[in-house]
């Protein structure tokens, strides 16, 4: 496995990828459509947050990316493609996260989570502090969680 910047061009398959992930979780058409802008990634965006891809045997197996949110940084995008569920891909992908996140001296990430994805960021320490509304679903909360890299 072989984690690095995400790359100008990428955008399109990124987006493929976190389709494929939150799908993955068997939420309805309706659901994904909604979610779809939340989904998509940007060339642009990708220029202006620090965005890192997983690749296994060539293929782009996920994507995690902290941006700015206000006086805070939040994970923005955290996706594994699943075929590669379950094979390590999101804890290196999450380690490098933080990482980078501890060169920059940012003391605290925040996690806006899917709720499938609550057990695996509690794995990696990351601790519930409430709920936020959806960016993608009118009406819908999702747990919010942070993590402390101090």
């Amino acid at each position: 496995m072989t984690i690095r910047p995400a790359r100008a061009g990428e955008a399109a398959p990124l987006s493929d990828l976190c389709w494929r992930s939150k799908a993955h979780w068997g939420y309805d058409p309706q659901f994904m459509n909604a979610c779809r802008e939340a989904l998509t990634v940007h060339d642009e965006w990708i220029g202006r947050n620090w965005v890192i891809v997983a690749e296994m045997g060539g293929d782009l197996a996920g994507v995690a990316a902290i941006a700015p949110d206000g006086s805070q940084f939040e994970v923005a995008l955290f996706f594994v493609d699943p075929p590669y569920m379950g094979k390590g891909v999101g804890g290196a992908l999450f380690d490098a996260m933080v990482a980078r996140a501890r060169q920059e001296d940012i003391g605290t990430l925040r996690i806006l989570s899917d709720p499938n994805a609550v057990e695996f960021y509690r794995k990696m320490g990351a601790r519930s502090i409430g709920t936020e509304p959806s960016d993608a679903i009118p009406g819908r909360s999702l747990p919010l969680m942070e993590i402390d890299l101090t």
